[in-house]
Parts: structure tokens; C-alpha cells; sequence
């Protein structure tokens, strides 16, 4: 409220049963006590969590005017709008890319407008010679690398994406695993179909067997109507398991035979589905320990490492940390409309970092650096990285510094989770006494409300 349409706002606001997002947008438009807003350099990873939650709140039937124009169409929705020719077929697997691409032919054109002959004339030149001839390169949306250990990852990413074997996805927390799972459904034969994440850690093990298979009307109670689970959504496309060391036994063995049958049958069903997907999923857990300790059953486990792609951590991957932090100073202080630069201290403190929480703390060091940065430069300070001068300390172990690094990490996941015990669990990938026993380490004390309620 308050602010002028075509300015700038941050967004932050929490998807139940996900994490938080936090992004820029501009307000373009008011309609009634509605806002329209244009996100600016939303990652794609975002998008898609955004739009799967938008989907899934979204009555279509409820739906009695164009949500582009306005044109009222009672309860005679079309397909698409007679008025300006937007497509209106929301729950299509493929509207967000659409929606995306038209987006953008329309600002293009916009812009194209107010350019001589000579200018459209060197768009086009550039545009057949750079973008469109960049086809045949390797891209991979939002992964930034030069080092050995993730070229030899693009390079699992080119050969398996275009088959159809499962693929398990091995790494820390905050590696990129979805962005990995997504890469793969783009590259592959599956990509103008569905792509459906499910975070089997977020939803409750009581609730997870109705969210994976449905359910049909009177299985349970409150069970008032059928529903498609997931595997039924996702078929015909990829289906991502996210964090599968945390399901429940009981639900392994059904999806277990749900990959060798290819038959999905519904909580309270009488006979089964059949579905064609591509099954990717990933955890942070060593799934060969997890099935010698009997927590993850062994016939499961062969049946998903068919191929495995392993993500290293940011520690393990040389100057890429560098890299990384520029990508993102880059993109965020674009957002904000000043552009920002590392000193030579902030830049040797990124170095020095080992940066326990990977890709994800990157990220959330250099927004929160991008708003606390006094001028164009960010320093260590803006960062919450301290500067070691060696010339001035005693011998400092490696422990030692793990074990700094590590104490931060842990302080920034409580306040990003808004001290939330289980959500810092999940998001480090530890169990809750593993979390109290970090803070007890650390001497870490929570806000006296939080320690009572988490």
C-alpha cells in the first residue's frame, strides 16, 4: 500500500509446506483491491515452486473474467481470451513457459517501437548471431562453474538427460539438486510436459502416501472427493522426489513397485493407473549407510541408482565460490539499481569462507550484503564474513575455522527460518536433536518465546 505503480518492492512471504522466497517486483497495475506485479529476475527454480503453489490453489471453474484484460465471461470461460488473445488454459503443464515467452515478445515489441530501422536492424543481426547460434552451446540455466568437478557434472547432466533411466542425485544441502533435476527435464524428450517437485521431508509421513499416489472419494475421513496424486499429474513427464531418504518404509515398497509396474494405485482404490514418467530424485543422506542400518530398503536403492550424479559442496570446488558471489552481487544490485563491487578484502574473505551452506548461504549473504552495503563496494562486514590477518593470531587450526564457519551458518538458518527447530532441520538436513545439540555446542541461545514453542 502506498507505493507508486512502476516502482520497485521486495517481496518475502512463505509457501506452506516450502521454504520462504524473497525477490524484487515491480508494480505495473491496480484493479480494485487486486495488485499486478512483474517479477524482475526471478530464477526459474523460484518460478516453479511460485507457479506449482498458485496451481494448486487455483479453482478454475471459479474463474468468470480474463485475469490479463479484465473481459468478463461469467461461468463460459474460453480457452483463450476473444479480447487479447491470452491463452486461459492455466492448468496446461506447459503455461508457465507460455506465459514467460509471450512476457517477453511483448516487452521486446514494446521496446522495438520507439527504435529507427537501423537499430531493429542490429537487434536482429544480434539475435541470429549470438542468441539464437547459443543453442548449441552448453547452457545450463543458473549454474555457474569453471571448475574440473563441474564440468564433469554438465557433462552427466548432457548424457543422461536425453534417456529415460531414474537418476539418483547425491549432495549437501543447498548444491543445486533441483536446479539438477530441472536441467535434466529440460534436456530431455519429457520437456514440454510436466515437471512435478514433491520434498518428501515437508510433508508429514501420515499425509505423504495421499500427496504421491490420491485417493478416491470415502477413503478417509474428509476424503469428500477423488484426487490425482502426484505420479498421475506427473504423467507423461518427470516427477522429482526431493530428500527421498526421509520417506517412511511403508511408502518404499510401494514405490518400489510402482517403478517396476509402472502402475500407480490410489489410497482407498480398487485397481490401479497405469503412468509413463521419468523418476529423478536426491538427498543430502548416504543412502548405502541408511541401508545397512535398515532405514532404506537395499532392493529400492539399486532400483534408483541405476545413474548417479554427485553435486560437490562450494569448499569443493576451487574459485567457483568466487564466481558464484559475483553472479549473484551482480544480479541482486541490478535489481536494486545500484550496481555493487567486491573490495579485495571481501573477496579474500569469500575465498577463506568454507561456506557450509553451499549455493543457498551464497545467495543469502549477498542479498542481505547488497541492502547493508554503505556504498558500491561490499565489504567482509556486509557479508558476515570476518578477515583473518595471520600476521596478528596465533596458529589458527582448520577445526577452528570449520568450526566458525559452521556457528554462522547455524545462527543465519535460525533467523532465516524464523527459529523454527524443524525447519532448520530440514533445511540443514539433520534431525531436530542434532540441531539442539549444535546450538548446546555453540552456546546458541534462542529468542525465550521460540525455545518455548519449537
Amino acid at each position: 500500500d502506498g507505493v507508486a505503480d512502476g516502482k520497485e518492492v521486495l517481496l518475502k512471504y512463505s509457501i506452506p509446506g516450502d521454504s520462504s522466497l524473497e525477490h524484487c517486483a515491480r508494480i505495473i497495475r491496480r484493479r480494485g483491491s487486486g495488485i499486478g506485479i512483474d517479477f524482475t529476475n526471478f530464477d526459474i527454480t523460484s518460478q516453479r515452486r511460485l507457479w506449482k503453489y498458485i496451481l494448486e490453489n487455483l479453482n478454475q471453474e471459479e474463474i468468470e473474467s480474463c485475469l490479463y484484460c479484465g473481459e468478463s465471461y461469467n461461468n463460459d470461460m474460453p480457452p483463450v481470451c476473444g479480447v487479447c488473445g491470452w491463452k486461459l488454459t492455466f492448468n496446461n503443464p506447459g503455461y508457465l513457459e507460455y506465459h514467460e515467452k509471450n512476457s517477453l515478445v511483448k516487452k521486446l515489441t514494446r521496446s522495438a517501437g520507439s527504435l529507427d530501422a537501423d537499430q531493429v536492424r542490429r537487434v536482429i543481426n544480434f539475435l541470429n548471431g549470438e542468441v539464437l547460434k547459443s543453442e548449441e552451446r552448453e547452457v545450463y540455466n543458473e549454474f555457474v562453474a569453471s571448475s574440473d568437478v563441474m564440468l564433469k557434472v554438465f557433462s552427466d547432466i548432457r548424457k543422461v538427460a536425453p534417456t529415460d533411466v531414474p537418476v539418483l542425485i547425491l549432495g549437501e544441502s543447498g548444491t543445486g539438486k533441483e536446479l539438477t533435476a530441472l536441467t535434466l527435464h529440460e534436456r530431455s524428450k519429457r520437456k514440454n510436459k510436466a515437471f512435478i517437485t514433491v520434498n518428501c521431508a515437508a510433508i508429514p509421513d501420515a499425509l505423504l502416501e495421499s500427496e504421491l499416489f490420491g485417493y478416491e472419494k470415502g477413503a478417509f475421513t474428509g476424503a469428500y472427493t477423488s484426487k490425482k496424486g502426484k505420479f498421475e499429474i506427473a504423467d507423461g513427464g518427470t516427477l522429482f522426489l526431493d530428500e527421498i531418504g526421509e520417506m517412511p518404509l511403508s511408502l518404499q515398497s510401494k514405490l518400489l513397485r510402482i517403478i517396476e509396474d509402472k502402475i500407480v494405485e490410489r489410497v482407498g482404490g480398487l485397481k490401479g493407473r497405469k503412468v509413463d514418467i521419468r523418476l529423478i530424485v536426491a538427498t543430502n543422506r548416504n543412502l548405502s549407510e541408511e541401508v545397512i542400518k535398515g532405514r532404506f530398503r537395499a532392493d529400492l536403492y539399486y532400483r534408483l541408482d541405476v545413474f548417479g550424479i554427485n553435486l560437490p559442496s562450494v569448499r569443493e570446488r576451487g574459485e567457483d565460490g568466487v564466481l558464484l558471489a559475483n553472479y549473484f552481487l551482480k544480479r541482486f544490485s541490478s535489481d536494486s539499481g545500484a550496481p555493487k563491487h567486491f573490495s579485495k578484502e571481501a573477496l579474500k574473505a569469500i575465498r577463506d569462507y568454507t561456506w557450509p551452506g553451499n549455493v543457498r548461504e551464497i545467495i543469502n549473504k549477498i542479498r542481505k550484503a547488497v541492502i547493508l552495503a554503505s556504498g558500491n563496494t561490499v565489504l567482509p562486514g556486509d557479508m558476515d564474513l570476518e578477515v583473518i590477518d595471520m600476521a596478528d593470531t596465533k596458529e589458527i587450526s582448520l577445526a577452528e575455522v570449520r568450526e566458525s564457519s559452521e556457528k554462522e551458518f547455524i545462527k543465519d538458518t535460525l533467523v532465516r527460518c524464523g527459529y523454527n527447530i524443524s525447519r532448520v532441520a530440514r533445511e540443514i538436513g539433520i534431525s531436530r536433536p542434532s540441531v539442539y545439540a549444535l546450538l548446546k555446542k555453540y552456546t546458541i541461545s534462542l529468542p525465550e518465546r521460540r525455545s518455548q514453542i519449537s
